[in-house]
C-alpha cells in the first residue's frame, strides 16, 4: 500500500446565484497549488488548493484537506473535505 499526495485546485462558479464545482486543475506541489488557486481566483468567484492523500493501487482516500481559499467556498464543500 502505497500512499500519494495530490495537489489540486478547485475553481467555483456561480450558477443560478449559487456556487458549484467548477474545473479542477492539478499542481505538482502545494505552494504551485496555493499560486495558481491565487491567480485563478482574480477571474473567479472562488478558488481552492487542495491536498488529497490516496492508496495510489486503490484509490482509496486517506485524507483531504484544504490548504488555502480565496473567496468565499461554498460551506458545504468545506464541510465535506473536513469529514463534517
Amino acid at each position: 500500500m502505497e500512499m500519494r499526495t495530490t495537489f489540486m485546485v478547485q475553481t467555483f462558479e456561480i450558477h443560478r446565484k449559487r456556487l458549484r464545482p467548477g474545473n479542477r486543475d492539478v499542481a505538482p506541489t502545494e505552494s504551485g497549488a496555493l499560486k495558481r488557486a491565487e491567480a485563478i481566483a482574480r477571474r473567479m468567484p472562488c478558488t481552492a488548493a487542495l491536498r488529497i492523500v490516496a492508496d495510489d493501487q486503490t484509490g482509496e482516500l486517506e485524507s483531504v484537506a484544504i490548504l488555502g481559499q480565496f473567496g468565499e467556498v461554498p460551506e458545504e464543500f468545506a464541510e465535506q473535505v473536513s469529514g463534517g
